[in-house]
């Protein structure tokens, strides 16, 4: 699996902007991102305003399929809208993953 992990600045005001906007990724994009497995926002109990996002694919490959598509490109930029400033990016493979 490979992924990725943004930190997230929003714009006091605008969660529920930025989870209408995720939950419209789930109707619109995650048919077409081929690979997609799984996607959580993590919101910072020490600020509200600051969330991790965390976007698991199935490989490599499809995670960069879905990086440039110029629609993902398209939803990047709405949810950039709701942030104070760009995202801070980590990608990855994912070497250890267990669910309980």
């Amino acid at each position: 699996m490979f992924g990725t992990v943004a930190r997230l600045q929003l714009k006091p005001g605008h969660q529920q902007a930025l989870m209408d906007l995720q939950n419209n990724w789930d109707d619109t994009r995650d048919p077409a991102a081929v690979g997609a497995k799984a996607v959580y926002v993590f919101q910072s109990e020490r600020d509200e305003n600051e969330c991790t996002l965390v976007a698991i694919f199935r490989d490599r490959d499809a995670y960069f399929a879905n990086a440039n598509d110029p629609e993902q490109d398209r939803w990047y930029r709405q949810m950039r809208e709701h942030l104070t400033a760009d995202p801070e990016w980590v990608d990855g493979e994912v070497i250890m993953s267990e669910m309980f």
